[in-house]
């Protein structure tokens, strides 16, 4: 469906990468093997959302760094779009707020990262929840998104364990229980 609103690939790999975690930094180079693009393609597309005020670009040494402008007006748009885009409001409305004993669930893996992936790995915290009928709404999630979706289930502990050895742009959290 995005594909058909932004004809560029190279746009639409961006948005992802930068607007679904916000905490995910880059540069030129980096994106080159990462996108299997060429760099004056992907090179066009930043100035671009440079110039729109969307990414913040600074100098480290011989790198521009390029990160997330998240005070943009249009921000919080894009990024609900893209979780649109993904299935992870489907995945929140359809699985987790059926759940009780849930007390987070985080985004890991490709996606976390900003690339996009026919695999939803996440982490679902709590101890207390019915896991068969998690495995029941996660099929039938799995059907409507056209999606595998990859998880696992920690406790408080362990997650904030976890959190310790991994950076900013490789877990997400989507939803935490008010």
């Amino acid at each position: 469906m995005l594909e058909s609103l932004i004809t560029s690939k190279t746009r639409i790999k961006l948005l992802l990468k930068f607007f679904l975690n916000s905490s995910t930094t880059s540069y030129l180079r980096g994106l080159e093997p990462e996108f299997d693009e060429s760099t004056n393609a992907i090179r066009q597309e930043l100035n671009r959302f440079e110039k729109a005020g969307l990414l913040f670009a600074e100098s480290q040494g011989n790198k521009k760094i390029y990160h997330t402008n998240t005070t943009h007006p249009l921000f919080s748009d894009l990024n609900s779009l893209l979780m649109k885009y993904i299935g992870l409001d489907q995945i929140i409305d359809k699985v987790v707020k059926k759940l009780d004993g849930l007390e987070k669930v985080y985004l890991t893996g490709t996606l976390a990262r900003g690339v996009d992936s026919k695999i939803i790995d996440l982490i679902f915290v709590g101890s207390s929840f019915n896991k068969d009928y998690l495995l029941e709404l996660i099929l039938k999630v799995e059907k409507l998104l056209k999606r595998q979706i990859r998880y696992v289930i920690l406790t408080l502990p362990e997650v904030s364990d976890l959190l310790k050895t991994k950076p900013n742009n490789e877990v997400l959290l989507l939803w935490e229980k008010e």
